[in-house]
């Protein structure tokens, strides 16, 4: 059991309580609450330094709870509750001898009976002292009886596990555990904590590798060594973590694992409740540089700005998936030893011999004897592939602890060998289950041996908000997102490409450059061109033929080619479709490197892939395809790109019911918009704009000279249902897209794409895709009236309206994106193509359309990205003349943007300090 004997030396010992005869009510309203805050404070400041001294966080945090045991003996004692029948216990993590700096102080206080009126009225003042002292007293006061009643909920049976007792009536000692062994089976509390588990884990997104993760409940965190005591102490009736190597149920390198990964996560608990002054256990971005300094992860001379953070996020990862492993292992052993063989006969799991070295037992696989992989190495690869054949995705404890430790004779002399070679393409060719798969190869060391620049990317992060995963979590997630384009259940997210990859028959291509699209991540220089040279050179020492592995290298090499062009150029322009084709090649290359681009994408964040990015997608392969099979109807120019479009609307106008549009009207109509128009949008969108129009009065005519501006809206009719567009079409002005960006930014809609056209009769076009932050525009007629009107007053108004002042998201607040505006000359267009990447902030649109007035800019089409806390965005620009603009003009653009979005950024960061 835990004992104060050493832990508390290093400590402040307790200031002496006033003698028995002096009133206690009246010490502890004179203010000085018996000196014990300044006692408490001096405690954190002795464990501070202790730590500073290179004292053992596992010594400190049980030293508080020695420091908190003794307060509390005392106050027992003073509040004369030690002549009651009343048993003071520590329970929680506290039982557990486990306190941070403001852990949460969980106690009972347990009588054989009920309570008596004037016992009451004693431990009424206790509690109100210890909330007078800072301490945040979790108590239960119970009888026996009650604890009955109450220990029927799994969390109050977890708790009087681990009651452990301070003081007073040593007869109710055993009292807490009896009540749980009384009342619930091994069985039973063994399910509902796997249960809870199971929950909580959802609660986090069922991973390891959150950006913000709670150390404490996330998976990997401190809850998951605890479930492995409350799971075994019922039957081991044990009370250190240590105890279960003595009962053979742990070995000596898991609770040394365990140890050190607990020690690692008390130590960033502990500067958490420093930095906070408060019961933190998130580590937020708020955070993460500070406890990293602490922890003494320093830069480098050669390191990227966010090197050190990263770092100590790598080793969290790390240390989290750890935890992760062995918790759910040891969990499992616990069944298959324990629970198990208690089962009736009917339920138990069935053996099936699968071959000579492995059996099926229930849903999981087993080694046949001890020395399996030992005398079989090549069976540590066979065991994967023969649980995608079979359909298995689980493996016995007693498998999995070999397998550990057959894991780490993966040498070059294993991975040259012929046999286990074909045994590892093998397993990517078997599709079934090849996520779950090569996650347990992850988790248990197999992947990592087998290819160590895999080892080298494990636990990997970028600090920012785009990459939502590390590295090997991104690669493996990919892979099952890939598995999903062959589920029906996932079809309608993903029609296209999944009917492309559903015909590709070497899927084991897409895995494995898969498998190395990032795997060179962090190792300097260009990974993708580092990542297809590994590719290659694994591909060919696999057997594979020089064609497939080249398909691989190039896969690796332009994995982030097709997610490019398709958000940072205008793919509109045949002459940038036509550069995409020639890179790519042929529709081979074009099918595959497709299939990959989606699935990374939505590997990478899965919140940012969204309607607007679905169809950039669909349209670039669409476009590149007819190129590439040399389709005769495919346009290669601008004007056959016109005239194709026009023809598709036309096409879809005679074959729909068009009663409210005559076609001589239209024809009319159409001949006005101009070329770019047609250039631009897509019939579909035409035909809606149409209509739009010519059932809208006449603007600008002198029958007509109150006619309002035309703003329609709708639903974004591509893959998902989160987008809306809206089409403004107004008679042009110089403040058009300034006073639009405002308006979308007081009603916080989010740009997503925007195309700024001018008719030949001086008519604004105007189409954007926005996200509304509330999801209630499409439903809430107040809202579209609103937003409608709030345009139609603003085209009115020659002034801009006042921008809004909002609040700056917390976690843009701790990040450093550098400003930088570049300028190119379309030539097709006669514009200025700006490119500008700068912190993504609210309100950033808005302010960059003010600067545009100011300068005198006219926006013709923009393109709006936004990659975690970057915007990346485009804009096609000219002087109000519709004229190229001078070297001059341009640098003084550059120099007002630069200032008005400096402005900014110093607010956040300056925001970001006061935190």
């Amino acid at each position: 059991m835990f004992s104060c004997d050493v832990a508390s030396i290093y400590l402040t010992p307790l200031p002496s309580l006033p003698a028995e005869n002096v009133q206690k009510e009246a010490s502890i309203t004179e203010k000085s609450l018996l000196g014990i805050p300044e006692w408490l404070t001096q405690i954190n400041d002795d464990i501070s330094r202790a730590l500073e001294r290179g004292v053992n966080i596992r010594q400190l945090v049980a030293s508080r709870a020695c420091a908190i045991d003794s307060l509390l003996i005392a106050l027992f004692d003073w509040f004369e509750l030690d002549q009651t029948d009343l048993a003071l216990f520590a329970t929680g993590g506290y039982g557990r001898g486990e306190l941070s700096l403001h852990s949460d102080i969980d106690i009972l206080l347990l009588s054989s009976d009920n309570i008596a009126a004037d016992i009451i009225k004693r431990i009424d003042s206790l509690v109100a002292l210890l909330w007078d002292i800072g301490l945040e007293p979790a108590l239960a006061v119970r009888s026996v009886r009650d604890c009955l009643d109450a220990a029927p909920d799994h969390t109050v049976a977890s708790t009087l596990l681990e009651a452990r007792l301070l003081t007073g009536n040593e007869e109710l000692q055993s009292v807490p555990n009896d009540i749980v062994n009384q009342l619930w089976s091994q069985r039973d509390f063994y399910e509902v904590k796997i249960a809870e588990a199971k929950s909580r884990y959802l609660q986090h997104n069922a991973t390891e590798y959150n950006l913000e993760p709670n150390i404490k409940t996330a998976p990997g965190g401190l809850r998951d060594i605890h479930i492995i005591g409350w799971v075994t102490k019922r039957y081991f009736r044990v009370g250190k973590l240590y105890d279960l190597v003595q009962q053979d149920f742990l070995t000596e390198k898991e609770f040394d694992e365990l140890s050190f990964a607990e020690s690692y996560l008390w130590q960033i608990r502990h500067y958490l409740h420093e930095l906070t002054g408060r019961n933190e256990n998130r580590l937020l971005f708020d955070y993460q540089r500070d406890i990293a300094q602490r922890m003494g992860y320093e830069s480098q001379p050669d390191d990227q700005p966010n090197a050190a953070v990263e770092r100590f996020m790598r080793d969290y990862y790390r240390c989290a998936m750890q935890i992760s492993t062995l918790s759910e292992m040891l969990i499992n052993h616990y069944f298959e030893t324990i629970i198990e063989p208690q089962l009736p006969d009917n339920e138990r799991p069935i053996k099936r011999p699968i071959n000579a070295r492995f059996n099926q037992i229930g849903d999981q696989i087993a080694m046949a004897h001890h020395r399996m992989f030992a005398q079989h190495p090549e069976a540590i690869l066979e065991m994967f592939l023969l649980m995608g054949q079979y359909g298995i995705k689980k493996v016995r404890t007693r498998t999995l602890r070999a397998l550990k430790i057959a894991a780490r004779g993966i040498d070059q002399a294993y991975r040259d060998n012929p046999e286990h070679q074909a045994l590892f393409l093998d397993n990517l060719k078997e599709q079934n289950y090849l996520f779950h798969r090569l996650r347990a190869m992850n988790r248990y060391g197999v992947l990592g041996n087998y290819i160590p620049a895999f080892a080298q990317v494990t636990g990997m992060m970028q600090y920012d908000l785009f990459h939502r995963y590390t590295v090997d979590a991104h690669i493996l997630f990919l892979i099952r997102i890939l598995h999903r384009f062959t589920d029906e259940r996932f079809y309608q997210d993903f029609p296209l490409v999944s009917s492309i990859f559903q015909r590709i028959e070497r899927k084991e291509i897409i895995v494995l450059a898969a498998m190395f699209h990032d795997i060179a991540k962090g190792r300097g220089g260009n990974h993708s061109e580092i990542g297809e040279t590994e590719a290659i050179e694994f591909c060919l020492t696999h057997g594979m033929s020089k064609a497939d592995a080249r398909l691989v290298g190039w896969l690796t090499r332009y994995h982030l080619l097709m997610s490019m062009t398709a958000q940072k150029k205008d793919i509109a322009d045949p002459e940038v479709v036509t550069h995409f084709a020639d890179l790519t090649g042929n529709v081979t290359h074009l099918n595959h490197l497709y299939v990959l681009t989606v699935a990374d994408m939505n590997a990478t964040n899965p919140q940012l892939w969204n309607s607007w990015r679905a169809s950039l997608m669909k349209q670039l392969y669409s476009q590149t395809r007819r190129i590439l099979r040399a389709d005769i109807d495919a346009p290669t120019n601008r004007q056959d790109m016109i005239s194709a479009t026009r023809k598709q609307a036309l096409t879809m106008l005679d074959n729909v019911d068009n009663q409210h549009m005559n076609r001589d009207e239209v024809l009319r109509l159409w001949d006005d918009l101009g070329d770019e128009y047609f250039l631009r949008e897509i019939a579909e969108d035409i035909l809606w704009h149409t209509e739009s129009i010519l059932n809208h009065p006449p603007i600008g005519h002198a029958s007509n000279a109150d006619s309002p501006p035309l703003v329609v809206l709708r639903e974004h009719r591509e893959l998902a249902l989160d987008a809306v567009q809206v089409f403004v079409y107004t008679q042009d002005q110089t403040n058009l897209f300034a006073v639009t960006m405002a308006v979308f930014d007081q009603m916080n809609l989010d740009v997503l794409d925007a195309r700024i056209i001018t008719a030949t009769r001086d008519f604004a076009l105007d189409s954007y895709v926005l996200l509304d932050r509330s999801g209630t525009l499409l439903v809430d007629e107040d809202s579209q009236q609103e937003l409608k009107q709030r345009l139609i007053d603003a085209f009115k108004n020659p002034t801009v309206p006042k921008l809004t002042q909002k609040r700056i998201p917390r976690q843009l607040k701790h990040f450093e994106v550098t400003t930088t505006i570049s300028f190119e000359f379309n030539d097709a267009s006669d514009q200025h193509i700006m490119s500008l990447q700068t912190l993504d902030q609210p309100g950033l649109l808005a302010r960059v359309g003010q600067v545009f007035l100011q300068q005198e800019i006219e926006v013709h089409a923009a393109r709006i990205t936004t990659l975690g806390e970057r915007a990346e965005d485009m804009f096609y620009i000219s002087d109000q003349k519709d004229q190229p603009l001078s070297a001059d003009k341009l640098e003084t653009l550059k120099a007002a943007l630069t200032a008005s979005l400096s402005i900014t950024s110093d607010k956040i960061h300056t925001e970001a300090g006061h935190t």
